[in-house]
């Protein structure tokens, strides 16, 4: 049906549901009409901001009608703050949501498997407070330096001196930061392809330790010999590493190749359940430990484990989760492509005396073959791919490689859900477990369990 509609235009709409993005759901003229801002079961009077011949996007102009289930967002910001989507939604409400974004995937994406096999998504107690570490672009307003984060779709940055979800230790010392930078007048660079300077300010908590990590990311390392800057910074309560980054690229990559260690530790040390993990700048971490450990507890619940199973940790990263899982496995390995993370793997395996445990650097598909020329059969394969999935290779590799069983973490129900779809033939989907890594955002972490058949 061709409904004509002009931006600018008002009307009254009913949401119907939610979209994986957080965003109200509804329908004009029987056109999608997607409205950030709204719930299920409310209605708005919107205005028309973008038309498209499939689809509409629209802002609220007002609240006609308000769910039950919609709360005061406790973040000033939140309304222009593109990092969160759901702080207006209550938390059981939330968490309702994100199983059924999960439900939802199936439905289209894989119709074949049965969306009663998805769990209730597993909370948090507070789902306040719990990121570990912030990442905050740095521009100078007048003589002030500002560091926050940017207005949704906009370079316009909020100067963020209170954020909800982060831990309150990493936001007083980057506002900290940010009065010490500003005192001694610290060059800041908006452009790198015209100008030298400081970009980000990343601060890192060890919820475990308390300890903070502070790098700040630049151009070029002149901060190094900036030893007031150096000295106030490690005066600060809790910060035990100090490290410049260096990027050069206009990117909207944060952290670049090189990183030097100026003052302190070279690491921090935070704990997972049992184990230890010292955490350099540029290591990969869970963001939020709390549901990590979580996670990594339901991931060793489902590979169902006795201490004579051979496993692969595909795509391994840090390893945090072969280590977790280490303890009762016969064997553990590891591979990924970045060195780096390798390298790190290797270290936290030592960390926490893991002697069952290797790991490798090296494209999945090329070393798998290699162990398997070499006699190796893994019983369990666990992986964690990033948003855009595993892919019709990796997909092929598992079904090949055929393991008894098969525990896939995604943080895209859709992308998860086409994977399956083709994993189906040779598996069965026996469960899938939501867990709420980021509360307050419409993201979903999943465990789906795949038995061979």
């Amino acid at each position: 049906m061709n409904v004509s509609v002009k931006v600018g235009q008002k009307f009254p709409l009913t949401i119907k549901r939610l979209g994986i993005n957080g965003e109200g759901i509804g329908y004009y003229k029987k056109k999608i009409t997607f409205v950030e801002g709204l719930l299920p079961g409310e209605v708005g009077l919107v205005q028309v901001v973008k038309a498209k011949p499939n689809f509409i996007e629209a802002k609220v102009v007002k609240i006609r009608e308000r769910s039950k289930e919609r709360v005061k967002p406790k973040c000033k910001v939140y309304d222009i703050c593109g990092g969160c989507q759901l702080q207006h939604l209550n938390y059981d409400a939330q968490l309702l949501f994100k199983s059924q974004i999960v439900k939802d995937a199936l439905t289209k994406y894989a119709k074949n498997i049965p969306t009663k096999i998805v769990k209730p998504t597993i909370g948090m107690d507070n789902p306040w407070g719990y990121r570990n570490k912030n990442q905050f672009p740095v521009q100078k307003k007048g003589n002030q330096l500002i560091a926050g984060l940017y207005e949704k779709d906009s370079h316009q940055l909020i100067d963020i001196k209170k954020c909800p979800v982060q831990d309150k230790r990493t936001i007083q010392v980057t506002n900290e930061l940010r009065n010490i930078l500003t005192n001694l007048q610290v060059k800041v660079c908006r452009n790198p392809n015209k100008e030298q300077g400081l970009r980000y300010i990343v601060t890192r908590v060890a919820k475990h330790s308390q300890q903070i990590q502070v790098t700040l990311v630049c151009t070029d390392d002149q901060l190094k010999y900036n030893q007031s800057l150096i000295d106030q910074i490690m005066n600060l309560s809790f910060v035990e590493s100090l490290s410049i980054n260096i990027n050069k690229e206009k990117t909207s990559r944060v952290l670049g190749n090189q990183t030097i260690h100026i003052s302190g530790k070279q690491q921090i040390t935070e704990t997972l359940g049992q184990y230890y993990y010292d955490l350099s700048p540029d290591s990969f971490f869970q963001l939020n430990p709390e549901q990590a450990t979580k996670m990594y507890g339901e991931i060793e619940t489902q590979a169902n484990l006795t201490g004579n199973e051979s496993v692969v940790d595909a795509f391994c990263g840090t390893g945090t989760i072969g280590i977790w899982l280490s303890q009762n496995a016969k064997e553990v390995r590891g591979m990924d492509i970045i060195k780096e993370g390798i390298d790190d793997a290797k270290k936290n395996a030592e960390l926490n005396n893991r002697h069952n445990v290797h790991y490798e650097v090296g494209d999945a598909y090329k070393v798998m073959d290699k162990w398997i020329k070499e006699g190796f059969k893994p019983d369990v394969i666990t992986v964690d791919p990033p948003r855009t999935g595993l892919g019709i290779k990796a997909v092929e590799l598992i079904k090949s490689v055929h393991p008894k069983i098969f525990v896939y973490t995604s943080c895209n129900p859709s992308t998860l859900a086409k994977d399956l779809a083709h994993l189906s033939k040779k598996y069965k989907v026996v469960s899938m477990q939501p867990i709420d890594m980021f509360p307050q955002t419409a993201q979903v972490e999943v465990i789906a369990k795949l038995v061979a058949k």
